[in-house]
Formats: C-alpha cells, structure tokens, sequence
C-alpha cells in the first residue's frame, strides 16, 4: 500500500477502504507519513468529501491512535455532551449536575477556550483551588464514589486528531465537515462514552455560521454514532447573539451557579433543561422528553442540582465558600456602562464581536498557552426583539484597566444594530436529529 495511491485516489473522488485509512493514520501518527502529504489527503477530504462509512472508519482509527477510557465498571450507561462552541456557554456547568441530581451518573473531560469561544476548564477555574488536573485513576474514583466529574484531558485520546488538528488549522482545511465530525467523536468515544449530546451552534459566533453547515456537521456525527453503536442526539442552536447575560470566566461561573438556585437569564435556563432532558433520554433514566424535563426542572427547584455543583466542587479542591456566596468570585476593578445611542428595536447582538471583545479584556486566549484573567468580562443587557431607549444600557463591561475597557467600548457600540422596524426574537433551537 502506497500513501501517494490514497491520496490521488481521494482526490479522484473514490470511496476509501478501511485498511486504506487505518494504514493513513496509523502512519501518519507514527511519523511515517510527512505533512506534505497529509496535507494533500486533508484537501482532498476537504473538495471531496467522504462517505458516512469512511467518516467513521476515520473516527475509529484515530480513537486506535492513542489511551482510550472504559467506563463501564463505573457507570452502566456513559452518557457525555459536547458542544461546538460559542460566546457564553456554560452549559455544562450547569447541566452536568442537574442530570446528577435525577441519577444520572456523568464524568465528562472539557477543554480550554482559544479566540472568542470560552472553555469550560477555566471558568470552573475561577474557583480557588478547583483542579482540572485529575490523573485517570482520579477521574474514575471520583466517577465511582460521586457519580460527577468534570476534568481537563489526563489521557492522550486520539492523539491522530491533535496532529491532524494544527496541520488543518495552517492548510486551510478546518471547515471540512468530515474532518470536524471525526475530530468530535473521536475524543468522546476515547473518553469512553457510549450515548452522546451535541449541541452544535449555528450563527455569526459560532464555527458553522450557516445552519446548513450545521446541519451537515450534526447528521455527519450521528451517522458516525449509528455506524459504531453509539446513541447520539444533535440539537442545533443558535449563536447568533450570546447565549445568557454574562461573557468571562467569573461572570459565566456566577450565572451558572445563579441557574441553580432557580434564577438566572431565561434563554440559558431553557438551554439548560433541553440539554439536560436529552441527557436523560440517551442516559436511560426518563422514558419521554416530558418526564425528562420534568425531573431537569425538579432538580432545581429542589436545590438538588446545586447541591452536586458544591460537591463536585469540593471534591475536586475547589472553595465550596465561592458557590454558597458568588461574592468571592474574582471581580473587575472598572466597570462601564455602554449605551444605546439611538431608541428602536435590537435586530443583532453580535456574538462574534462581544467573544472578540472579551479576548481584548483578557477573558480569553489569542493562543494557545496564553494566561487569562477570570475576573474581567461582559454583561449583554439585551437581546434581539427588545425595544430599547436611546440611553439604555445595552452591556456592562468588566475590566482590569483603562486601556483594555476603552478598547471594549468602542468594539461594543458595533456589537449591536438597532433598527427602526421591530424584529423578531431569535429561536434558541432550530431542530433535533436523532
């Protein structure tokens, strides 16, 4: 077998064989096989495609590339979620222990956030002490004894994926759909899970900015589930416009905790429990999305949800002080107003715009490695549909000097279009492929 012959044959538009893409993989982790060449292969995928079975016959051999996590001495059912990214998502802060709360045992391995999409590892790390570090054995002794953990990546999952990743990111070749599916599911069938939750974003702050591509890319990824009998449920949402008030690691850590004492914005609450149901229906512990709602709600109401999030977070170090009073998270020196200049109705809030902004502030990275200060941030008083009066606040900014907040000012007084003709609000959901 030639690696040249898999490429022109990729390029020629022909479907490749099992043993052609685990021989591509296997050689290009090993170094056997340049990046010249895997560059060309990842084109090809790229103007070509590939078919449901090649994309999970990739998916497969990269999840073979490296460790791999079983799960099922632990839990009897490993249910995880992923989601594509976004400005304003804590989701799974939130999530994770009100699915705990209605017995669902869950471990889940998050990342960190770089550009205008926020990690969830650094907002769960405005809590002093909380470690993200958690060895294997950790991760399922926690698993096992509490039935939640939320941990940073101790294993080399799918180390193919990380290769292939950041040859991607400087050939042009992000955007490929196969690519970004196998990349997914890859570290979420390493990570051990057998039925997972994405919630793939679509809109102007998210990666798939039209909601074809999104649909693309979440039928692509539970194909790929169906074909390695793995239960997988896509939600696509929108990120259009931030999701929840707050934008910065503190400022999110506070709402979440806010959510799970029965407060907290309206559009994040219903995110939420729509993820949370879903969880339970894959997780086997709700028969119809009703109940499964239902007991998501009651976990709340009942302070059970937040009592995991103190437990959870005592039992990864964390200041457990910090949840019961959000008071001591990390604040912002300077704080700043901005306003509408003109009345009318809000058409857009850029979530792109108010993401790049909180990297200005220091809320998130530029690259990879880069330090990132929790406290600063943004409050998005607004959302499209609202009528609004010239002079009205439309955000607060958080920040740690005066350079960094003029900077945020003027980016925001572009962050929003306000339009004489009132607009619709934006849905939250735009369908479920299952």
């Amino acid at each position: 077998m030639r690696t040249v012959d898999i490429i022109i044959k990729k390029r020629d538009g022909l479907t490749l064989t099992k043993q052609e893409i685990e021989y591509f993989i296997r050689g290009y982790t090993a170094g056997d096989i340049p990046d010249y060449q895997a560059a060309a292969w990842a084109m090809a995928i790229l103007l070509q495609g590939m078919t449901p079975e090649e994309t999970t016959y990739l998916t497969m051999a990269m999840v073979a590339s490296g460790d791999t996590l079983d799960l099922s001495d632990v839990v009897d059912i490993a249910v995880d979620k992923h989601s594509s990214g976004g400005v304003g998502d804590k989701t799974s802060i939130a999530v994770l222990p009100i699915v705990r709360a209605c017995g669902l045992e869950v471990g889940k391995m998050s990342g960190r956030g770089l550009g205008f999409s926020g990690g969830t590892l650094d907002k769960l790390e405005s809590i002093p002490g909380f470690r993200t570090d958690l060895s294997k054995n950790e991760f399922l002794q926690q698993l096992g004894s509490l039935g939640l953990v939320l941990s940073g990546q101790s294993l080399d999952l799918a180390p193919a994926d990380g290769k292939l990743y950041s040859l991607r990111d400087v050939t042009g070749t992000v955007q490929s759909i196969p690519l970004i599916a196998s990349s997914i599911m890859s570290k979420k069938i390493a990570a051990g899970a057998n039925a997972i939750v994405l919630d793939v974003k679509t809109g102007k702050g998210a990666f798939m900015e039209t909601l074809p591509e999104a649909r693309e890319l979440a039928k692509t990824m539970v194909a790929i589930g169906n074909l390695c009998d793995q239960d997988v449920a896509a939600i696509l949402s929108d990120m259009n416009q931030p999701l929840g008030v707050a934008v910065g690691n503190a400022l999110e850590m506070r709402e979440a905790i806010e959510t799970l004492q029965g407060g907290g914005p309206k559009d994040f609450i219903e995110h939420c429990l729509e993820i949370s149901s879903l969880m339970l229906l894959l997780g086997k512990r709700a028969t119809d999305k009703g109940e499964a709602r239902r007991m998501a709600q009651e976990s709340i109401d009942s302070g059970e949800g937040f009592e995991y999030l103190k437990k959870l977070v005592e039992a990864q170090g964390g200041d457990v002080r910090v949840v019961e009073d959000p008071s001591r998270l990390p604040e912002a020196p300077l704080k700043s107003i901005v306003k509408a200049a003109q009345s009318g109705y809000i058409s857009e809030v850029k979530a792109r715009v108010v993401g790049e902004t909180a990297v200005v502030l220091g809320a998130g990275r530029r690259r990879k490695g880069e330090s990132i200060d929790p406290a600063v941030g943004i409050e998005v008083l607004v959302k499209v549909g609202d009528e609004v009066k010239e002079g009205q606040p439309l955000f607060r900014v958080h920040a740690h000097d005066q350079g960094s907040l003029d900077d945020a000012r003027e980016n925001l007084h572009h962050a929003v279009v306000i339009a004489d003709e009132k607009t619709d609000p934006l849905p939250l959901f735009y369908g479920l492929i299952d």
